[in-house]
């Protein structure tokens, strides 16, 4: 069902799973290990700290969905627009760079004398997550949202800004949950040398994420190599802990660790130098859409960005499945892609055009050029694959 055939009651029931799910998506993965900090520092605090705790994260949330929310309102940004800039993309940087050193060190954060004044020292923390959470479900769409983002650019101001903060609420909602529930926080294991190599292993996630936004700004020869030496830091950390007397769970600790981020590393081609996919992608003009609807050919057209991580998910695994490849080149496929890495009024306003209110969007043409079928967020290879194969006979839009 279109999002605009549902009432505004549904959609905000809607527009808080959304939120919900958000911290699904790999691009909330980062932030995790912040989280994980903020809910164990609070697992022996009495029950009032803990209530201030979750405040404190919610309003984090809260307020970046606020702000984002009467942007897209009075600004008509489009979701993921703060990382088109490169000094927002720096900051956050900067920023997880720093919480990873905070996280895998066991430092306290540094908090301004005027917190500390005002009686809100140890809200920082808390806060702070909050605001990085909801800053980090930014880049990418999950389950739901692209309908509800879809839906809320089309409303009133207050209605797009209530929506908003639906999602801020669902995003914040899980771990506002484990932070009031003491049953949950006291199920938590005694802390312990496992528990400082599993913090440590948390640390390694994060700068993994920073390193990711570097690509945004860095070169690709310099971010490969800055891959590499995170690969060859998480296997040396696993090294040690793995040859320091420890206990069984210390080793099975670092072996994870070590396995998963580094297949995954591989798996990803993080630490290879890329090279052409199989689609044989092209950048997105006005003239290649004309002549491949001259050429009666279908297109596929991508839009992405080098910040979504997401996007880079599809182009690693759907883009490149067999069943994906095989079916472009039945139908003759040409293959499309829209970067909005950096500010691209016109090419933002052909998202928004064609149904799309953040990324990853994805859309099939059919040989006359007409939209067939349209794609948010995250989807499998077999979904893409039939779509394709059915551009050949479908002339109508369809959403």
């Amino acid at each position: 069902m279109p999002a605009s055939a549902l009432g505004l009651p549904s959609e905000l029931a809607l527009a808080f799973l959304a939120g919900v799910l958000l911290n699904l998506t790999p691009c909330v993965l980062p932030v995790i290990p912040l989280k994980i900090r903020t809910i164990i520092h609070h697992a022996g605090a009495s029950p009032r700290q803990r209530v201030e705790a979750a405040v404190a994260f919610l309003a984090g949330t809260l307020l970046f969905f606020l702000a984002i929310g009467s942007a897209s309102a009075l600004l008509h940004w489009t979701w993921g627009v703060l990382f088109q800039s490169p000094a927002v993309i720096a900051f956050l940087i900067a920023l997880m760079a720093g919480f990873a050193a905070m996280i895998f060190f066991d430092i306290d954060m540094p908090v301004p004398a005027f917190a500390y004044r005002m009686g809100g020292g140890r809200h920082m923390e808390p806060l702070i997550s909050g605001v990085l959470a909801a800053i980090l479900s930014t880049p990418c769409t999950g389950p739901f949202l692209g309908g509800v983002l879809a839906f809320a650019l089309t409303q009133a101001p207050a209605v797009l800004v209530t929506l908003f903060l639906a999602i801020g609420l669902g995003l914040a909602f899980p771990y506002v949950v484990i932070l009031l529930r003491p049953s949950l926080l006291d199920r938590l294991p005694k802390v312990g040398e496992w528990s400082r190599r599993l913090r440590q292993a948390l640390a390694f996630l994060l700068l993994a994420g920073a390193v990711f936004f570097a690509g945004s700004l860095l070169s690709t020869h310099v971010t490969l190599w800055l891959w590499r030496a995170w690969a060859v830091g998480l296997a040396v950390w696993a090294g040690v802990a793995i040859v320091r007397r420890g206990t069984l769970a210390v080793r099975i600790v670092a072996i994870s660790a070590a396995a998963l981020g580094l297949s995954t590393a591989f798996a990803g081609g993080l630490l290879m130098p890329p090279h052409g996919g199989p689609l044989h992608w092209r950048p997105f003009t006005k003239a290649q859409l004309v002549a491949a609807r001259r050429a009666h050919r279908p297109v596929l057209v991508e839009f992405t960005a080098a910040w979504c991580i997401n996007c880079k998910i599809l182009e690693k695994t759907v883009y490149v499945a067999p069943a994906v490849v095989r079916a472009a080149q039945r139908e003759n496929l040409v293959a499309l892609r829209v970067d909005l890495t950096r500010p691209n009024p016109a090419l933002e306003r052909l998202l928004v055009k064609d149904g799309g209110a953040g990324l990853p969007f994805a859309e099939i043409r059919n040989p006359e050029g007409h939209i067939t079928e349209i794609f948010r967020g995250l989807f499998g290879p077999a979904a893409l694959a039939a779509a394709i194969d059915r551009s050949a006979s479908r002339l109508d839009m369809t959403g």
